[in-house]
């Protein structure tokens, strides 16, 4: 573990790991996640969990970054093609579904911004 690494990072799991996503296995499993300790990053250091976040505004690594992006770049391409054909049970509607892409998009150009912004 990089004990001396002043940078914050991105988990290398960086969709699941978000506090949205563990609410909503909480939720679904009635159940509380803890978070972990200790995270593999995107760059692929093993830091404490304490020094990632999923926002962009204050990740510090460059690796962890490009990560991100390309994270969230292949979510985004990968909802709007799932969206394309209608599911069964599934009650999303095409606004919705373009909203989430949107966000995942906007998410990965933030990252890739050194500001965030």
């Amino acid at each position: 573990m990089a004990t001396s690494d002043p940078h914050i990072h991105v988990d290398r799991r960086v969709l699941h790991a978000h506090p949205a996503m563990r609410n909503l296995i909480s939720t679904t499993l009635g159940r509380a996640t803890d978070a972990p300790t200790v995270v593999t990053t995107g760059c692929g250091l093993q830091v404490p969990y304490a020094m990632t976040s999923p926002r962009p505004e204050s990740v510090t690594c460059l690796a962890c970054r490009d990560h991100a992006h390309r994270e969230h770049l292949r979510f985004a391409d990968q909802v709007e093609r799932l969206g394309r054909t209608p599911m069964p049970g599934v009650d999303i509607t095409r606004e919705q579904l373009d909203d989430a892409v949107a966000h995942l998009r906007d998410l990965a150009r933030r990252f890739s911004s050194p500001s965030g912004r």
